[in-house]
């Protein structure tokens, strides 16, 4: 069954094209590596709850917007070869310095998942 990395990110709305504009490429170089999807969905309809929600997950701050993300890998095994290339990918060395996101890091939540359900 595959493999998925998930990812929660809080983007400031002025930053938005900059982040997507990111996204496409290094999701061009995860393809190239073996990645099987590499997806971004920006909020639309995403509350605030009362006890949890993405935005409380990620502090989101006024002029952000909550943006949802996955990467399917054929297996767990391949995920972490795929990553490990892309980490070393210097294409995207830049765009991995911290210092240079057009978002704050520091409330990006992400983690591996095993598919368990695939229903399409």
């Amino acid at each position: 069954m595959a493999y998925v990395d998930g990812f929660v990110v809080p983007v400031p709305k002025a930053k938005l094209d900059t982040y997507l504009a990111m996204s496409r490429a290094c999701g061009a170089v995860w393809r190239e590596y073996g990645a099987q999807e590499f997806r971004e969905c920006v909020g639309d309809d995403v509350k605030p709850g009362k006890l949890t929600s993405f935005p409380q997950a990620v502090d989101l701050q006024d002029g952000e917007v909550v943006v949802f993300s996955w990467i399917v890998f054929e297996s767990r095994a391949r995920r972490d070869e795929i990553n490990d290339k892309v980490m070393k990918d210097p294409r995207l060395a830049e765009m991995m310095d911290p210092a240079k996101l057009p978002f704050d890091g520091k409330r990006m939540i992400y983690g591996g998942y095993e598919m368990q359900v695939d229903i399409k």
